[in-house]
């Protein structure tokens, strides 16, 4: 075979295929052109989530009549000039490629006016970059760019959409978090003729908040703090989460480089370090952050859809993003009214030193590693128990957290884990066994419990529902509240009752039976959460067992409550005829034994 040029529409479906993935991905590249034009208001018009039309208008700076056949060519552009351009970008495009690939995979239409002439010019594209005919219309001063019947010249690329609804999600979703981005810009989306944003330009920071609220939900902004801080060139500003508004998915982590949204796995190491000894195994914070610096100190030209990006200096950016949230979160003190709060320091700090992520020495930890932990117990001890069970005979029932069980007033070897004898610091259970003694991590424990109760419940298809005396309103997203209502028989097979109350609240009125009075406000938020990140419940019902941690841990014995006796052989009892009862479901160890032997050793008796 010869070697020969390809046709230039070849050549441009070919670059449409690494930045248009999907209807969202166009509207991202034209979106971030209307920024470009110094737009203050802009309309998005989507039909058909998007496959059908996609129409963006914006009252920016317009293009030139003479300018319109180049804007529609590739490597065409008003943005750089030279490679020192190249290196300290400071637009949201620079290629020249969106709407020549954009053209290639539809029927595109292109109106302009600048304000400096009597009309508008149209023209249409089919990825040719040929044929061009200016044409005059009344459109006033701004861009439309229209792209009607996406993938319609490329059919394997369309049988890979999704649903009209899926990929509309998407486009919204978008738009969200590119409004999170400019405060100055209005943002108006309809779809098949419905509104669905309707974002005012928000110059306070009143205005700015309320703005998040809209996008993130009300406890966002009520459980967060404003942060400004400056150091070595750098400023991160925005919003961070108080330590205890976590989630269970990184599903509301928005950051921003210079105005543009990106995912870097520097800024979520150095995010996740700040928040180590702050934030339990397995959450994550929230944060609307906003990191500024010299264009030339990034690469922004790193990624296809720029979606990631490379900085000149890593180290720099990484310890001070560290230092900025580590001291932001430090400078919070207990009682304060946390989300009226301003973290703002200016300062030059070294920056040089890396944080260490080297584990603590063995010798230096709480311990000795000599300590056997769970050594006697087997994983599953139902034989042992039924043998006990022959020779103490049952005497009474009691109840923990609307949990009937079994006590025996045998002597203290009637059972592996023993009989309590104390509740120290309102946390771990001290028991005392045959062998030795025994501590009790209550909540691990109890979640564990839970949790395999649960499980048993739901896949059996009949987990008991409790109603609430008093239903409790829950402040979420719009999205949250679709969700919410839309997967309302998720929620019951999981023993929950929830009616959708307003465009951002929700009432829940019934619990599951194995549940206590325990905080049901963060538990609806966690399983919403995840239904946002994992889609449609189908794919929530594969993951069915990660929902029902998230419950147990919520439904369980909370530290500093004060158990009796008889709760916590109780759960003694129950943990003896729980399987995996060694770890909670965080992977925490439950309980560790120290024998007689050990104790001996510890205090040097008969040496």
């Amino acid at each position: 075979m010869r070697i020969r040029s390809l046709p230039v529409q070849l050549v441009n479906q070919i670059a449409a295929g690494e930045v248009v993935e999907r209807p969202s991905s166009v509207v991202k590249e034209l979106v971030e052109n209307c920024f470009d034009a110094g737009a203050t208001h802009i309309v998005i018009d989507i039909e058909q989530g998007g496959a059908r039309v996609i129409r963006v208008r914006d009252n920016g700076c317009g293009i030139f009549k003479e300018d319109l056949p180049l804007a529609l060519s590739r490597h065409a552009t008003s943005k750089i000039n030279n490679l020192q351009d190249l290196e300290r970008v400071s637009s949201m495009g620079f290629r020249g490629e969106a709407l020549p690939s954009i053209s290639s995979v539809s029927r595109l239409t292109l109106i302009s006016r600048t304000d400096k002439t009597d009309c508008a010019w149209k023209v249409s594209a089919d990825g040719s970059e040929t044929d061009f005919d200016p044409q005059p219309d009344p459109h006033p001063a701004g861009t439309t760019v229209e792209v009607i019947d996406l993938f319609y010249n490329t059919p394997a690329r369309r049988k890979f959409l999704k649903t009209e609804k899926t990929e509309f999600a998407h486009i919204e979703s978008l738009i969200k978090k590119m409004a999170l981005s400019r405060f100055d810009m209005g943002f108006l989306l309809n779809h098949n003729q419905r509104e669905v944003i309707n974002l005012k330009p928000a110059a306070s920071e009143q205005q700015q908040e309320k703005r998040i609220a809209s996008i993130c939900g009300l406890a966002f902004i009520e459980n967060s703090v404003k942060i400004d801080f400056v150091a070595s060139g750098l400023q991160l500003s925005g919003w961070v989460g108080l330590p205890t508004f976590s989630r269970s998915q990184q599903d509301m982590q928005f950051f921003y480089v210079n105005g543009r949204l990106i995912k870097d796995r520097l800024v979520t190491h150095a995010v996740k370090q700040a928040y180590q000894d702050v934030l339990f195994h397995g959450r994550h914070p929230v944060f609307v952050l906003y990191l500024t610096l010299d264009p030339a100190l990034v690469d922004v030209n790193a990624h296809p859809a720029k979606l990631e990006v490379r900085f000149r200096e890593g180290r720099l950016v990484h310890d001070f993003l560290f230092k900025a949230l580590h001291r932001s979160l430090a400078e919070l003190r207990p009682g304060e009214q946390q989300n009226n709060a301003v973290v703002k320091i200016e300062e030059v700090i070294p920056l040089q030193k890396e944080v260490s992520d080297t584990p603590i020495p063995i010798q230096q930890r709480t311990f000795n590693s000599s300590i056997p932990m769970q050594s006697s117990l087997p994983m599953k001890v139902a034989e042992e128990i039924e043998a006990y069970a022959a020779l103490y005979p049952k005497k009474e029932q009691r109840s923990y957290v609307s949990t009937d069980v079994l006590i025996a007033d045998g002597q203290q070897g009637s059972y592996p884990l023993g009989f309590a004898i104390a509740h120290l610091h309102h946390i771990f259970i001290l028991s005392e066994t045959k062998k030795g003694i025994i501590l009790v991590d209550a909540h691990a424990a109890h979640e564990r419990v839970t949790y395999e109760r649960l499980k048993k419940q739901y896949h059996s298809g009949r987990v008991p529902s409790q109603p609430l005396l008093l239903p409790i309103k829950i402040q979420v997203s719009s999205l949250e509240a679709d969700l919410a209502a839309q997967e309302h028989v998720f929620f019951s097979a999981l023993g929950f009752e929830i009616n959708r109350s307003g465009p951002e609240t929700i009432i829940l009125r019934a619990t599951p039976a194995l549940l206590g009075k325990e905080d049901m406000d963060a538990l609806i938020r966690d399983i919403l959460a995840d239904l946002v990140t994992d889609g449609m419940s189908q794919r929530v019902l594969e993951k069915s067992n990660e929902i029902l941690a998230t419950i147990a841990c919520h439904g369980s014995v909370r530290a500093k409550r004060k158990l009796t006796i008889d709760e916590m052989n109780a759960l003694l009892r129950d943990m003896e005829q729980t399987e995996r009862i060694g770890q909670c479901n965080h992977g925490r160890p439950t309980w560790i034994e120290l024998s007689i032997s050990d104790l001996d050793k510890f205090f040097l008796r008969g040496q």
